[in-house]
């Protein structure tokens, strides 16, 4: 007798522990469903209620409604189940998805100051400033050459003041050198040479000169007139540019191997910022300078000479 009420005990038991309540389930098409669910028959599927006294039905899980599906997953078992038919509201689904944004460590920048001084505070700032302090002189030098003034006077000033120095040099006007014969009074004054020159040669002009058809007892032979040679003429910096096409025009006769006869004794006389050069040909001439032929001794060589060198040039006589 012990043994079956303890057999009909744990048969209860197991009964309840694989059945549920009877309770009502709202279904996904609008109707009420009333029984009692059959856990153990619960699988991916769906599950049997026991809607009356020995009839099942087998229900989806996509037939009950998200209000049932809801109250369904407060069963332990049956919660894995039903999870995946459970909508997510929109509100938690963000929640879920959500990234966490975090902002990326950041440089700090550095303190604001003056151009120069952001310069030299750095290696490459300072070799910068180096070169543009080296180019304001480089620029001072040949601007003092351009306008003629005093290179150390020129140098210096834009040594104290960079940049301004040099453009107040370049705004000044050129320098020019005195000279005692211009280019327009030079053919004037070889013209007076030669008449001159011819009026000594003449010796019915001097005072006391006896005809030559006269009686005399000796005749004293004049002294050699000494040959006037052609006034110089004098180009300078400021009044002529210093080109190609200035050499080219002016002194055609220079570029030959062999010189007319009007250009043979004449020589070329260049003053530039290097030094002076007398030249009695020009061998090669070129953008921005020129290959002057000059004699030393008793061989003759090359020397070149920049355009932007040039202060003066003489073209005079070689003897003069």
């Amino acid at each position: 007798m012990r043994h079956f009420l303890l057999t009909a005990v744990i048969c209860a038991t197991v009964l309840l522990a694989c059945s549920a309540r009877a309770a009502d389930y709202k279904m996904a098409n609008g109707e009420t469903l009333s029984g009692e669910l059959l856990l153990t028959s619960a699988n991916d599927m769906g599950i049997q209620v026991k809607v009356g006294e020995g009839k099942y039905e087998k229900i989806t899980w996509a037939a009950f409604s998200q209000e049932a599906l809801q109250q369904l997953a407060q069963i332990p078992k049956l919660q894995p189940l039903v999870e995946p038919f459970i909508e997510t509201p929109p509100e938690d689904r963000i929640k879920k998805t959500e990234v966490p944004i975090e902002k990326p460590p950041r440089l700090e920048l550095p303190a604001k100051q003056g151009l120069l001084g952001a310069l030299a505070g750095s290696g490459p700032g300072l070799l910068i400033l180096v070169l543009l302090y080296g180019a304001n002189l480089f620029a001072a030098f040949e601007i003092a050459l351009y306008r003629t003034r005093p290179i150390a006077l020129v140098m210096g000033v834009s040594a104290v003041v960079p940049v301004i120095g040099p453009i107040l040099f370049l705004s000044i006007p050129t320098q020019l050198k005195s000279s005692d014969t211009t280019p327009e009074a030079a053919p004037a004054e070889g013209m007076l040479a030669e008449a001159a020159a011819e009026d000594a040669a003449n010796p019915m002009l001097a005072e006391g000169a006896a005809h030559p058809g006269g009686l005399h007892l000796a005749h004293a032979a004049p002294e050699d007139a000494k040959p006037a040679h052609p006034q110089a003429v004098v180009y300078s910096r400021g009044q002529f540019t210093f080109n190609r096409r200035f050499f080219e025009t002016k002194f055609p006769g220079f570029f030959g191997v062999v010189k007319r006869e009007a250009e043979k004794d004449m020589v070329l006389l260049i003053k530039s910022a290097r030094g002076e050069y007398v030249g009695q040909r020009i061998s090669r001439i070129a953008a921005n300078d020129l290959h002057l032929q000059v004699q030393k001794g008793a061989a003759s060589e090359e020397v070149i000479i920049p355009f932007n060198d040039i202060q003066e040039i003489q073209h005079k006589h070689k003897d003069s």
